[in-house]
């Protein structure tokens, strides 16, 4: 007898008959049921293999899907009459192989006397081999397990692959309970969904129409997405001479057109509104961009070519502020996006604050001068960017902003997209209020309306267009914290992305007209994610030609409006 049998019977009898120890629980009851199910895996009978395998994926155990893994790789052997994991293999310099012995339930390593991990010469363990069907047994069975699951991602994927050609039939009851009583109404759908996508795979059109056809009439009220392909496919067969009765066939034919337009209908809705959202999320840092320069195009009348390269700024202090806190995908740390949104914002004011002083103060009322300087000041930082950091770099989003909520069937808005549409209004209002309820603002506007009287009256011009373009450019900063949620970072983000559409949104909205910036920037963003997907026949316009087609829109527009959506009033409409 072995000593890892001796072992666990001292174990077995202690637990039974050491004073002051209580009975077993129905933890370890449910670890004696696994461990025997999981040596049966190691029997010679085919059938008793996948009797286990069965077993296993319905004992509810989350532990199973890792074994019934483990056996489908041929990681699973036997030692000395005990199904063992070895999932790592060593070599001496004799090129002899051995094994580490694990548990196969809990995946811990198997000690010896002195502590050790047992390291077994290959030879003395009885390899447990799978079949070809046992293993494609073993991956459904895999799916069966998720079903019990505790956690509701795990069951929804569960109840998702059970119901994926040709489905799995063992599923049947567990998909029926769970369409009915799961406490998660997604679960509940996608559960019913599965059940309906077996059931469709078990009937036939020849044998049993009237059933057949129902089950489709289902699938089609659902607007199954999952249930479209197999559908189309069958009415695809059926339009071009599927044989079965003709009244049979004709009856079937408008069934399935019926259902497949009911889901094409469905999802055409959907991925509208998901165009539109999308849109939205665009719009909104498009105007996190344009409110920058509606200050310093709209109201300081100097073309800043530069913008583009002040919100990729505020993008790299992201990065850097994720490296400082030590942010990633496997340890989490969502503060550095509380402390990036103001270092972005001051990083990209501080390189503002210092090309007005440096540059744009001697370019004032000087649009073209002033175009140059900055599109070359725009070309510096971007080669700068990228000697220090590269072509590209990643930004992992934090936790809170992974993910989206499902707000009707198939349409998931994205946690990332909602913030930065918040984002936005929350910027707007802070705008809205230093222009309009303070002294900040107050002094802007009288210098950007008559530079000499403000002067006059004691009014500091120099300072206050300093503050302004660095006002200006904290904000194309924010918007470069905000891109980083849903876009990549690259050196040239700003300028081959952005800088055009926010001109472009300014002159539409009206130069220096805050309203004008919201409905431009929101309309600009969504016209563009609506344009993108659309079709002319079997031509696709993509990004590119939207682009093209807005531009060409916006210059039509302007020929109609000069001055924009709404066009300045007052002093500001002579400037």
């Amino acid at each position: 007898m072995s000593r890892v049998t001796i072992f666990c019977l001292i174990t077995l009898l202690s637990t039974f008959f050491s004073p002051g120890l209580a009975p077993p629980s129905s933890a370890q009851s449910n670890d004696e049921f696994i461990r025997a199910e999981v040596q049966k895996l190691a029997a010679e009978s085919g059938a008793i293999r996948k009797a286990a395998v069965m077993t296993l994926a319905k004992s509810g155990d989350m532990r199973v899907e890792a074994i019934l893994e483990s056996f489908k790789l041929a990681e699973l052997y036997l030692w000395n009459d005990v199904v063992v994991l070895c999932k790592e293999m060593l070599e001496d310099d004799d090129y002899n192989e051995f094994c580490r012995l694990s548990d196969a339930l809990t995946g811990e390593p198997l000690l010896d006397a002195s502590g050790k991990q047992y390291e077994i010469p290959i030879e003395e363990l009885q390899e447990i081999a799978p079949s070809r069907a046992e293993r494609k047994l073993t991956n459904s069975a895999k799916f069966l397990a998720r079903l019990s699951s505790p956690d509701r991602e795990i069951r929804m994927s569960g109840a998702k692959k059970c119901g994926d050609p040709p489905g799995i039939i063992e599923s049947v009851s567990q998909l029926e309970a769970m369409s009915e009583n799961d406490p998660v109404k997604k679960i509940r759908y996608i559960a019913k969904e599965s059940l309906l996508l077996i059931r469709l795979n078990q009937t036939t059109l020849e044998r049993d129409s009237e059933a057949h056809l129902g089950i489709v009439r289902e699938l089609g009220k659902m607007k199954s997405m999952r249930g479209l392909p197999r559908l189309q496919e069958t009415y695809d067969g059926l339009a071009q001479g599927f044989e079965i009765p003709v009244a049979a066939k004709d009856e079937a034919t408008k069934t399935y057109k019926f259902a497949v337009d009911q889901i094409n209908g469905y999802q055409s809705f959907v991925g509208g509104v998901g165009n539109v959202f999308r849109g939205l999320s665009l719009g909104s840092v498009l105007i996190l961009m344009a409110l920058g320069l509606a200050i310093t195009f709209g109201l300081m009348r100097v073309i800043n070519m530069a913008h583009g390269e002040l919100m990729m700024i505020g993008a790299y202090a992201t990065f850097e502020m994720q490296r400082l806190f030590g942010h990633s995908p496997d340890n989490p740390s969502d503060l550095y996006y509380v402390a990036a949104l103001p270092v972005a914002f001051l990083s990209a004011a501080i390189v503002g604050y210092l090309i007005e002083i440096l540059v744009v103060r001697h370019l004032y009322r000087r649009p073209l001068e002033s175009l140059l300087a900055t599109w070359g000041i725009g070309l510096i930082l971007i080669q700068i960017v990228r000697i220090r950091y590269g072509d590209n770099i990643g930004v992992n989003a934090p936790t809170w902003a992974r993910g989206g909520l499902e707000v009707m069937q198939d349409l998931i808005v994205p946690y990332s997209r909602c913030f930065i549409i918040v984002l936005c209004g929350l910027c707007v209002l802070l705008i809205y209020y230093l222009m309009n309820h303070t002294k900040l603002g107050l002094r802007m506007r009288a210098t950007m309306q008559n530079r000499e009287m403000a002067n006059s009256v004691g009014v500091n011009t120099g300072r206050v267009d300093r503050y302004t373009f660095a006002f200006g450019s904290g904000i194309a900063g924010v918007a470069g914290c905000a891109w980083t949620l849903i876009g990549g970072v690259t050196p040239d983000m700003g300028q081959t992305n952005f800088i055009i559409d926010s001109f472009l949104v300014v002159v539409t909205g009206g130069v220096g007209e805050l309203i004008g910036v919201i409905c431009a920037g929101l309309g600009i963003g969504v016209l563009t994610k609506v344009i993108e997907p659309t079709t002319i026949g079997p031509f696709v316009v993509g990004a590119i030609w939207a682009k093209i087609l807005l531009l060409i829109i916006i210059v039509g527009f302007i020929q109609f409006k000069p001055a924009g959506l709404f066009a300045p009033k007052g002093r500001l409409s002579d400037v």
